[in-house]
């Protein structure tokens, strides 16, 4: 039977509609796993379904065979390859082998936030026309919401195997985006769930775990909770219904940015940010989440492209316990030759990135190339067999060589189970949870419906859906402007652009925008990013409103009778202090970029039938901060050098708004119920005291290698934690707890988020709740070897305002 698992959020603290909406998603789960798979009738299918084992004259080959386990199946068939085949395989666009019946298979595809057309593997050309288009990642990363992430998971996965069984799509989706939004700049940190490394490691394991099929039978273990893969042991070893890639690995995280382009960046990164901030989320992804794909990324990292770092892909091998395929990013090993100049010829970059553990080349370079490496002797045909049975056995997980997919488990798939309604109102609640209320002045939010008042929507994002998206988007099932979407609440609604486009390049449409304003009695004006600022292959180089946009919300406000709602679209953060000083703009709301539900869900928030919960996943920093190069990858900060480190954990400057930060219609408190004061361990065997001694300024800090600590699992305990909302809205509200050390020690975080839950409270009424703390990974931090250290003494708890300290002794 399948149970249900809420990821740390109650059903019973949840919203009426949310719950509903999560029994309907999982029961529709339950129908695809316990019916009997039926072909698909002669009007959806597809009569020329090409797939391997396509019996009667291909089915009798040992990898055909699913009584044999994988690894067997895999090698069978690799041992039946000539060497000209086996290089054929080596690229994204794999090659047919047609004496064996194996058709040519696609490995990109897309499925950031929904199914996308980016990679070659998805067309939209068929009996499906379009998908469900979820906000993008950072928006639903402001929802801080596990079980949230998980479904959207599992809904774009049911949607990417119909079209796959339409020949639509691939089975091989390359996502999730889990590197840190390190840099505002950035173009690509719209894709990614922020800047913090364990919100990106939970978003990584719940998306990879829903999207691969962990949602299909369900059990728990002690402390936390775990899913399992019915008969698949959680589909570590078999079983997947679709296979997913976490990237770009690692430390990628720039575009192009003055003289520095992701093809040639040399990322200098320490031990100790590579172990604390940039490799958590993939560690993460692949030890929980079991992903079966791993895409290294276009930068060298200190030195060494990342495709070709050999201790870099062994250690998630070796030590994460990888297994799975590792792909390049596309063109990734031609940049190891032709813009890094890294090797001296093409043969040696092949040979570089194939004994480094890299299985696949999105691109052709392999294909040209690898040939040659071999009869020059820097490569041995067994250096290829080792990617081909780490892709053949991922495809043989998928089911790809079982025979005709519409008579296997997901093969009832099809065109009714894509823009579904649960899916589509999934989406909706997905945008609903992820807006981020900034400012609110006298509570000029919500708007009173029933109301018969004018409305004028200012701005060039107001009317175009398509502008929504964000980058990795697909065709949307149905999708609403934000007018459109404001429409519905009130029948005088009025429309006027102000600018032309988002790069606002003049005031042709202010008059237009200042008359219409002067019509109306409340006005609310959009601006803000689309991927003309901020995309793969461009980062921005100011963190203003992009071009005259600040002017037109100035001319708007001045012009408009009552104070004006501000509403920011894009992922990236913005310097709108203008407009946080300004009393003329009463409320500020950032909404990303929400995807086709984008236009209901901001209505359904302004006029109070959704009271906004959602949190920021990063920093807002002030314009100044572009005076910082970009290529700079320290996260700590270094006074000594006017640096200031970056995101929250270490950021020492000013800011506009933190992380986290986000209002409601409500007010929340919290009360610690239940902490321990008083931790003791025994004393390791193996200590040198003089060795673990931190001395700093005149002080010293006893401290303890995580290696050393043989007691950390009895060292965990929860945190129990009482919210009770006092305002008179019902809402929901992202329960975060941060720890920081009480004394400032040289490489520690400032502070850090250890947990969050998000729960629903009724207004004057309180939820209970409860947050896992394990001191051994949320009171450590690496050391400058990028070693993780434990200090003893006070560790300092905080969820809102509320203080308690745990003190960490050695018997």
């Amino acid at each position: 039977m399948l149970t249900l698992r809420t990821q740390n959020t109650s059903l019973n603290s949840m919203s009426p509609n949310w719950k509903s909406l999560f029994f309907l998603l999982l029961l529709q789960l339950f129908k695809l796993c316990f019916s009997k798979s039926q072909p698909f009738t002669s009007s959806s299918s597809n009569s020329d379904l090409q797939f391997p084992c396509k019996p009667p004259h291909y089915s009798s080959y040992p990898f055909c065979n699913t009584s044999l386990p994988i690894t067997t199946r895999a090698q069978s068939l690799i041992s039946l390859l000539t060497l000209r085949e086996k290089i054929q395989q080596l690229s994204n666009n794999a090659s047919a082998i047609p004496r064996l019946g194996i058709p040519p298979y696609e490995w990109w595809s897309e499925s950031l936030h929904g199914i996308a057309t980016n990679g070659p593997g998805v067309s939209f050309n068929g009996t499906i026309p379009s998908a469900t288009s979820f906000p993008q990642v950072i928006v639903t990363a402001a929802a801080f919401n596990r079980t949230l992430w998980s479904l959207i998971g599992s809904a774009i996965a049911v949607e990417a195997r119909s079209m796959y069984n339409l020949g639509q799509a691939g089975l091989t989706f390359w996502a999730p985006n889990i590197n840190i939004f390190r840099d505002p700049r950035w173009g690509r940190g719209q894709e990614t769930p922020g800047e913090d490394p364990m919100v990106a490691s939970a978003y990584a394991i719940e998306f990879v775990n829903g999207f691969q099929g962990g949602n299909w039978g369900i059990r728990h273990d002690g402390f936390g909770e775990r899913r399992v893969l019915e008969g698949h042991d959680g589909g570590s070893d078999d079983g997947l219904m679709l296979s997913a890639c976490c990237k770009h690995f690692t430390a990628y995280d720039l575009e192009l940015w003055g003289n520095f382009s992701r093809y040639s960046f040399n990322a200098v990164v320490s031990e100790q940010d590579l172990e604390d901030t940039y490799q958590p989320p993939f560690r993460s992804c692949i030890q929980q989440g079991k992903a079966s794909c791993l895409m290294c990324s276009y930068n060298a990292v200190n030195g060494v492209p990342a495709c070709a770092q050999k201790d870099l892909l062994d250690k998630a091998r070796n030590e994460w316990g990888f297994k799975g395929y590792i792909t390049s990013d596309c063109d990734a090993v031609a940049t190891v030759y032709e813009y890094q100049h890294y090797t001296k010829s093409s043969e040696d970059a092949v040979a570089d990135v194939l004994k480094a553990g890299m299985d696949i080349n999105c691109g052709t370079f392999l294909l040209r190339h690898t040939l040659s490496t071999i009869k020059k002797g820097k490569v041995q045909e067994e250096d290829i067999d080792k990617a081909l049975l780490n892709l053949f056995s991922v495809q043989l997980r998928l089911g790809l060589f079982d025979g005709d997919p519409r008579n296997g488990q997901f093969g009832s798939l099809g065109p009714n189970d894509v823009c579904t309604s649960e899916h589509k109102t999934l989406a909706l609640e997905a945008t609903r949870q992820g807006i981020v209320l900034l400012k609110n002045d006298k509570k000029f939010l919500p708007l009173e419906k029933g109301v018969d008042f004018s409305l004028a929507v200012i701005g060039p994002l107001a009317n175009n859906a398509s502008l929504l998206g964000g980058g990795y988007t697909g065709i949307p099932c149905s999708s609403k402007g934000l007018f459109e979407g404001l429409q519905e609440y009130t029948k005088r609604a009025l429309y006027a652009a102000g600018c032309l486009d988002v790069p606002c390049k003049s005031r042709a449409g202010f008059r237009e925008a200042i008359h219409t304003v002067k019509m109306a009695d409340f006005v609310v004006i959009v601006v803000g990013l689309d991927l003309t600022q901020e995309r793969e292959d461009h980062d921005r180089v100011s963190l203003l409103l992009p071009g005259k946009q600040m002017a037109l919300v100035s001319s708007v406000a001045a012009a408009s009778k009552e104070p004006v709602i501000l509403v920011l679209t894009g992922g990236g953060p913005l310097d709108v202090t203008f407009a946080k000083e300004d009393p003329r703009i009463a409320s500020i709301l950032w909404i990303g970029y929400p995807g086709e539900s984008g236009g209901r869900a901001l209505a359904e928030v302004l006029f109070g039938d959704f009271n906004p919960g959602g949190r920021l996943p990063m920093t807002w920093y002030p314009e100044s901060f572009t005076n910082i190069p970009m290529n700079d990858m320290n996260m700590r900060a270094d006074p000594s050098q006017g640096y200031p480190g970056r995101t929250y954990r270490f950021y020492t400057g000013s800011r506009l708004y933190g992380f986290g930060d986000g209002l409601s219609y409500s007010k929340f408190t919290y009360n610690i119920v239940s902490a321990p004061k008083k931790l003791r361990l025994s004393r390791p065997l193996k200590v040198d005291s003089s060795r673990n001694i931190l001395h700093q300024a005149g002080d010293t800090l006893d401290y303890l290698h995580i290696d050393e600590v043989t007691s950390c699992d009895s060292l965990r305990f929860f945190v129990e934690i009482t919210v009770t909302n006092i305002g008179d809205m019902d809402g929901g509200h992202t329960v975060m707890l941060f720890s920081r050390m009480t004394k400032v020690v040289k490489g520690a975080p400032k502070q850090q988020l250890i947990g969050f839950n998000r729960v629903h409270t009724g207004s004057y009424k309180s939820t209970a709740t409860s947050i896992l703390v394990d001191p051994c990974t949320h009171f450590s931090f690496a050391n400058d070897y990028g070693e993780w250290i434990l200090p003893l003494g006070d560790h300092r708890l905080m969820v809102g305002d509320i203080e308690h300290t745990v003190s960490i002794e050695i018997n």
